[in-house]
């Protein structure tokens, strides 16, 4: 009998994928796919009885209900319990950490501070956030998920000093309010805001708003994309 497996995500290189994975082991899991919160109902997880429901990215509060009866495991990337919180991979490029870790942790009613089943290396040193979610994204389903599935890891609680990172805000992606001292700090900057479904680095002009985006450090230059649009 197949296992089944329910993969409950967002953004555009999760959903992608996640169909990809479901195609992948389509003889050995039986797949649903959830990517909005009126899908993910206490009904529809009962009705299929997952063995096991991944959160490769979701938005939404887990219920103690499902977590509490099922095999739920989340990604967050950092080597928690180093930067539990919000906007991870943005803090992580702010502090110039550039190598770190994708953590499946189990999940519990505190975030992010579940027992860990697996750790990969992720280096984030290049690349915009929405190239470094799909490396991410493709380490997660193609790597973890199925060592998680195949091998059933206990879980082991976190050990360390336990260090909460902020959800940033919109106005932090403008650039006059970052502190830019060099090239790299510039380039860090916009590409660490540089994905799908975040505020792109900005600056304003009178009653114009440039965004910037595509950024590349080349030698003692940035090259990259900029946008400009009249406010209203």
């Amino acid at each position: 009998m197949k296992k089944r497996i329910a993969i409950a995500t967002i953004k555009s290189w999760n959903i992608k994928n996640a169909y990809k994975f479901k195609e992948l082991y389509k003889d050995k899991y039986e797949v649903i796919i959830l990517t909005n919160k009126e899908k993910f109902t206490e009904v529809t997880i009962a009705m299929f009885n997952p063995e096991w429901i991944f959160y490769p990215h979701w938005s939404w509060l887990i219920p103690p209900e499902i977590y509490n009866k099922y095999n739920c495991a989340l990604f967050h990337i950092t080597d928690l319990p180093f930067g539990r919180g919000g906007s991870p991979l943005q803090n992580l490029i702010f502090r110039k950490i550039y190598n770190t870790k994708i953590s499946a942790i189990k999940v519990v009613k505190e975030i992010d501070a579940g027992s860990v089943y697996l750790k990969e290396n992720l280096s984030i040193k290049n690349g915009s956030a929405g190239e470094i979610f799909n490396k991410a994204s493709k380490i997660i389903f193609f790597k973890m998920i199925p060592f998680i599935i195949d091998k059933n890891p206990l879980p082991v609680e976190q050990r360390g000093e336990i260090i909460t990172f902020r959800r940033r805000k919109l106005e932090e992606s403008e650039l006059k309010l970052a502190n830019i001292e060099s090239l790299e700090d510039f380039y860090n900057f916009i590409r660490m805001l540089d994905g799908e479904g975040y505020p792109k680095a900005f600056l304003k002009f009178n009653k114009f708003k440039i965004e910037f985006s595509k950024a590349q450090l080349k030698l003692n230059k940035l090259a990259g994309r900029f946008e400009i649009t009249e406010e209203e």
